[in-house]
């Protein structure tokens, strides 16, 4: 097992956010003692601001040399060097905290995803699934991390500018530090304002990025249907929309700042007031030059800590919604385990008893499904529009809930892990599902060997060989560079590629014509010899050729040859004989 994968599996509870705070206790220890020493630190500033304005003032009046002031400043600097060392320690491991935390949450985003079913995921925009994986994540990282730091950045450094406040005139501190938790009850009550306006944002991200995707994805359509204008016109809407709410959300997460940097500012009246006071003797404490001085500097600083500490609570707020919105989909790691007691190489036998299937209505489509198949046999599976072919098809590869039983080689199917499954069973969905990769990559996914036998399978070969880099050739997003047929031939040849001991093929030939149907078919009976194939089509035409067909009526089901049928299934005949006189186009 990877690194990788050891650290993603050490997120016990993915969906609590201080599980990500424990994954990085090291990082978070170094940010510890890097960021006190730090931010301490940060008060000789106005210590040695102080030193050397009343040194000044003592050379001006003669009681000291310039040689001394220059050996205070060669101390400042020296201290000011370590403190900034501390500070590059500290940023080097929250920055490392953040990344490693986004890598983190995008593996258990990505993993959750990819282990969700088919209509989990239909029922997930792409809009809203890039939003989510994007941009979500993105924030609820900045907003630990931001966290992170302005926990020393602020808490500390607020501690130990307070300390040395209170140490020179506790009175003057109370009265100048009261304007202070007025900025943060404004921020406090913005936050509500905060979290609607980003929830909107991140809404209007979702449809834009959707309406990207369906822009660039059909934008041949579109063309052809001299729809380009109605498009573009709603696209900008969707990107007014956004824009009005991004620039609504920014305002109130940053626009507030200077407001809250001024509140908190009120209280210098009191020290030039008060300290001045204490300087001429007539104050509460007795001051020299460098008191006075690294009092103001000291408020000043402390000031502008408190002001970020208010914007801190927005920034935080902006990361809760996102991470609400992304929290359901982090999910215990799936491990992909490749340990199995089943031996792959030999040939798999499956047996369906009493299968039922339901719509999530829980509307039944199908029940009382049984039939088996051995190795070397091809199951047609067919029935009329609706009749729940392909449902079939996706519950045979383990896709969908049934009742019933699915045996796979004298195993209940819900019972085998997703490895088994997919060393057991190949699927070819009625929709080509090609990546915007070459042809030669889609179908190896990855995978190391020779692609010329399924391509001369699926007679596909000659066809890539007069591309002008043949099966180097891009097939475009989501294979538009392809025509249809060759779109249905190349996800068939990926099939063949891997194909395991079952092959489950929902309407491999409907983009293709007959003669290059019937070719395919005598290379793929040669192909599965010592396999399993359920084919599901709507196109009768090979049917006589299979050892059975099972095909869909009313609910139910019937298990026979095709002779059989034709003799004793009225329907069957006709749906046959139709396709037969020409008839299969109006079929479907």
């Amino acid at each position: 097992m990877s690194s990788t994968n050891q650290n993603i599996k050490q997120v016990s509870q993915p969906d609590h956010i201080l599980s990500y705070f424990k994954m990085e206790r090291w990082s978070l220890t170094l940010v510890t003692i890097s960021g006190i020493l730090y931010n301490v630190g940060m008060i000789a500033g106005p210590y040695f601001e102080g030193r050397l304005a009343q040194c000044l003032f003592d050379i001006m009046g003669g009681r000291e040399s310039f040689s001394a002031m220059l050996s205070l400043a060669v101390v400042y600097l020296i201290v000011i060097l370590a403190v900034q060392v501390m500070r590059c320690v500290k940023r080097f491991y929250v920055r490392r905290f953040a990344n490693n935390t986004s890598r983190n949450m995008r593996h258990m985003l990505y993993n959750s995803l990819v282990n969700m079913s088919r209509d989990e995921l239909e029922r997930e925009s792409i809009g809203t699934v890039m939003t989510k994986a994007v941009s979500d994540v993105d924030a609820c990282a900045e907003g630990m991390r931001k966290f992170t730091t302005e926990v020393f950045d602020t808490g500390v450094v607020l501690i130990a500018y307070l300390a040395m406040l209170f140490y020179y005139d506790w009175r003057l501190t109370l009265i100048s530090c009261a304007f202070t938790p007025v900025a943060y009850f404004i921020a406090g009550r913005l936050k509500h304002r905060v979290t609607q306006y980003n929830g909107t944002y991140k809404k209007s991200a979702e449809r834009l990025n959707g309406a990207t995707m369906d822009r660039v994805s059909n934008a041949v359509t579109y063309r052809i249907y001299s729809c380009d204008k109605n498009r573009d016109l709603a696209y900008e809407g969707y990107l007014r929309d956004y824009e009005k709410c991004a620039v609504a959300a920014n305002f109130w997460e940053n626009t507030m700042q200077p407001l809250y940097h001024i509140i908190s500012m009120c209280g210098v009246i009191f020290v030039l007031y008060l300290g001045g006071k204490n300087v001429t003797g007539t104050g509460w404490s007795n001051w020299n030059i460098a008191a006075f001085t690294t009092f103001l500097s000291c408020f000043a600083k402390m000031a502008l800590k408190s002001s970020k500490t208010a914007k801190l609570f927005n920034s935080v707020q902006k990361a809760q919604v996102s991470w609400a919105r992304i929290k359901p989909l982090m999910k215990e790691y799936v491990e992909q385990s490749t340990l199995s007691d089943m031996d792959f190489s030999a040939g798999a036998s499956i047996k369906v008893r009493d299968l039922s299937l339901r719509w999530e209505n829980g509307q039944q489509v199908l029940h009382g499904i049984s039939f088996s198949a051995q190795p070397g046999q091809i199951i047609g599976v067919t029935g009329a529009v609706a009749s729940g072919k392909s449902m079939l098809g996706k519950a045979l590869l383990g896709e969908l809930p049934y009742e019933g039983s699915i045996e796979v080689d004298e195993r209940e199917l819900r019972t085998l892990s997703l490895y088994e499954r997919s060393r057991l069973l190949s699927y070819l969905g009625h929709e080509p599902e090609l990546m915007t990769e070459s042809i030669e990559e889609n179908i190896r996914l990855g995978e190391k060997g020779e692609i010329a036998r399924c391509l001369k399978t699926v007679c596909l070969a000659d066809e890539i060989c007069k591309m002008p880099q043949g099966a180097a050739t891009s097939v475009g997003s989501g294979g538009i560079r392809l025509s249809g047929g060759q779109q249905a031939r190349l996800a068939l040849a990926r099939t063949c590629y891997h194909a395991r001991q079952i092959l489950i093929l929902d309407d491999p030939f409907s983009a293709v014509d007959q003669k290059t149907e019937r070719e395919i078919f005598a290379n793929l009976r040669l192909l599965a010899a010592d396999r399993i194939v359920i084919l599901i089509s709507h196109r009768l035409q090979l049917f006589p050729q299979l050892d059975h067909v099972l095909f869909l009526e009313h609910g139910t089901s019937v298990l026979s040859t095709h002779s059989a049928l034709m003799r004793g299934n009225s329907t069957y005949e006709t749906l046959y004989q139709a396709q037969a006189m020409g008839g299969a186009g109006h079929e479907e």
